[in-house]
């Protein structure tokens, strides 16, 4: 893979003020040409307005946005180039397809702008009317759709005219739990299919787990982290992440010792008294350093008896059956943790069990 294949869309120092509010605060990143990015965080974290000033949409304070060899934005060389100009899809929340016309008049509506041949157009739309699994819906009205069927138009529009770039807004927030579960799974199989560079907004961090080649997890207009699915989920870098991606158990701690391995001693005895774990430190944290131990609740083992003695005393508070699991709350002094057990350890309210932690996938992270 070439340097511009490998860094084809760059988001160089980024920023975009609104009014006194600072929206995005800096930010640069870079993805290689065929990939899946989200961007990841809560209402307000900007990145909505990432996503809006690579379309065009809105107008930067500061920084560069480019996609191959073509500056797209840039406040220092005073480039700014229409959205239209682009070449780029985007698929909205809203759906945003036209009522009256059919879906394959939706979909066509893009090649008919540049005026390409009749015959081509046919060619393109009911290619991708295939792909999306609307061959079948081609002459019927938007109005006539279900929500995952317009969203599935709206897509096929974006792609039709193979743009440089696909943007996702939210595309799946209106679909109901089940549609939106089928959607993902969709979605990223047509982006695999056509190959197009992707960048997808939401808030929802399973569909950014399931779908993403790589997650940048966003807070207050600056990027907290950027991994894919797995090392976001499995090695969030701090606290932060640790509680916005998944359910984490967090235990404010301080560094008592640290080793070579990675692994280190930290003294949790804030939330648990008189209680110290060994856990994976990051090669920056030093003794006496205030960290934050985050451990996933399905990383917590539940015994009956302490054979060991390494375990940690706990009484269950609440075992709620979830089908393939049980959701435990499990009090040790005055900190409850969050376990997730199989049916058949057959926890019940008011057992007396024992926590194991494994040092393998027990975290040390900055709070």
């Amino acid at each position: 893979m070439n340097t511009e294949d490998k860094n084809y869309l760059v988001v160089d120092q980024l920023v975009k003020w609104f009014g006194s509010d600072r929206a995005v605060n800096g930010i640069s990143f870079s993805i290689e040409k065929g990939s899946f990015l989200t961007l990841l965080g809560p209402s307000g974290c900007g990145k909505t307005t990432t996503l809006m000033s690579i379309a065009g949409l809105h107008a930067i304070d500061a920084g560069e946005i480019r996609v191959g060899d073509t500056i797209y934005t840039s406040r220092e060389k005073k480039i700014f180039l229409p959205p239209e100009k682009r070449d780029i899809g985007m698929v909205f929340q809203s759906y945003a397809i036209w009522p009256h016309m059919t879906v394959k008049q939706n979909v066509a509506y893009p090649l008919e702008i540049r005026k390409l041949h009749a015959d081509e157009i046919d060619e393109r739309v009911n290619k991708v009317l295939e792909l999306v699994g609307l061959s079948e819906m081609a002459e019927k009205l938007a109005t006539q759709l279900s929500g995952g069927q317009q969203q599935r138009t709206a897509l096929a529009r974006a792609i039709v005219s193979n743009p440089r770039l696909l943007l996702f807004d939210e595309p799946l927030s209106n679909l109901d739990l089940k549609l939106r579960e089928q959607m993902r799974v969709e979605l990223k199989r047509i982006q695999n299919e056509v190959g197009i560079t992707s960048i997808y907004v939401t808030h929802d961090q399973s569909e950014a787990l399931v779908m993403s080649d790589e997650i940048i997890v966003m807070s207050k207009g600056r990027i907290e982290q950027r991994d894919p699915p797995l090392a976001v989920y499995s090695k969030p870098v701090n606290e932060y992440v640790s509680q916005f991606i998944g359910v984490a158990n967090l235990l404010k701690g301080k560094v008592l010792s640290e080793a070579e391995s990675g692994k280190g001693k930290v003294d949790i005895s804030t939330s648990i008294t008189g209680l110290s774990c060994d856990c994976l430190l990051s090669s920056e944290m030093k003794k006496g350093d205030e960290v934050v131990v985050s451990v996933r609740p399905e990383n917590v083992s539940v015994s009956r008896d302490n054979t060991d003695s390494s375990g940690i005393e706990g009484k269950v508070n609440a075992a709620i059956f979830m089908g393939n699991c049980v959701d435990c709350r499990i009090t040790s002094g005055s900190y409850e943790w969050k376990v997730l057990t199989h049916p058949r350890e057959n926890l019940n309210e008011g057992d007396r069990v024992f926590l194991h932690l494994d040092p393998e996938h027990t975290l040390a992270v900055t709070p």
